[in-house]
C-alpha cells in the first residue's frame, strides 16, 4: 500500500518528528511505500487567496503547489496526519493545506449543506499530541469537541474511512525516557494492528 504522512511541527527535534518516524519506518519494515509531507520544511503556504474560492476553469487553475498534493492524495491508498493540538485544534500551517487542498470538487461536494465526501475507498489514520491529560480533555467536552471537528468532520466528510485516531496525552518538553519509549511502541503497534506486511 501507498501510504501519505502529512506532518505539523516547527521543530524537527520534537516528539511529534519521533512519532513519525517511528511510524514510518514501521510501515517500510511492513513493505509498505511512504511519502511525508513536512509541512513546515517544505515551505507550504497555509493562506488560501481569494482566486482559491472561484471555480476552477481554463483562466483559473489550481494552485501548483495544490495540484502536487491532490494529485499526492490521488495517488495514496492511506492518508495519515500527525500534528500537535494547540489551543485544541491543528496547528495553523496543518488548517491551511486542509483549507487548500481539501477543496470543493476535490475532497467534497455540498448541496443545500450536505456533504458529499469524493475521497471514498481511501484510508485515513489521525495522531494526535497534547501536553494535558486526555481523562482532562474528556471530562470537561473538549475531547469530543477535537473529534468532531477532526475525525468527523475533516476526514469523513470527505469520505475517507478513519481507521484511528491515536492521540498521546501529557507531552512535554522532558518526556520521560520510559513514556516515550511506551508511545513509540503504541504507534508501530498501530501500523502494525492496521496494515499487515504487504
Amino acid at each position: 500500500m501507498k501510504h501519505l504522512v502529512v506532518v505539523a511541527h516547527p521543530a524537527e527535534a520534537s516528539f511529534t518528528f519521533a512519532l513519525t518516524r517511528a511510524y514510518t519506518d514501521e510501515l517500510e519494515l511492513l513493505g509498505h511505500t511512504t511519502q511525508t509531507y513536512d509541512l513546515y520544511r517544505m515551505g507550504f503556504n497555509p493562506v488560501l487567496a481569494a482566486h482559491e474560492l472561484e471555480p476552477i476553469s481554463a483562466d483559473n487553475p489550481v494552485s501548483p503547489d495544490v495540484a502536487r498534493a491532490q494529485e499526492d492524495i490521488r495517488a495514496a491508498d492511506v492518508l495519515t496526519v500527525i500534528y500537535p493540538l494547540w489551543w485544541l485544534s491543528m496547528p495553523a500551517i496543518m488548517k491551511g493545506y486542509v483549507d487548500r487542498v481539501f477543496a470543493r470538487g476535490f475532497a467534497y461536494e455540498s448541496q443545500q449543506g450536505i456533504v458529499h465526501g469524493l475521497l471514498s475507498g481511501k484510508k485515513s489514520v489521525l495522531i494526535t499530541l497534547s501536553g494535558a491529560p486526555l481523562p482532562l480533555l474528556v471530562k470537561s467536552g473538549n475531547w469530543n469537541a477535537v473529534q468532531i471537528l477532526q475525525d468527523t468532520h475533516i476526514l469523513r466528510s470527505a469520505g475517507f474511512e478513519l481507521l484511528d485516531h491515536v492521540h498521546f496525552d501529557v507531552v512535554v518538553p522532558q518526556l520521560a525516557p520510559g513514556i516515550a519509549e511506551q508511545y513509540l511502541a503504541e504507534v508501530r503497534a498501530c501500523v502494525r494492528t492496521h496494515f499487515r506486511e504487504t
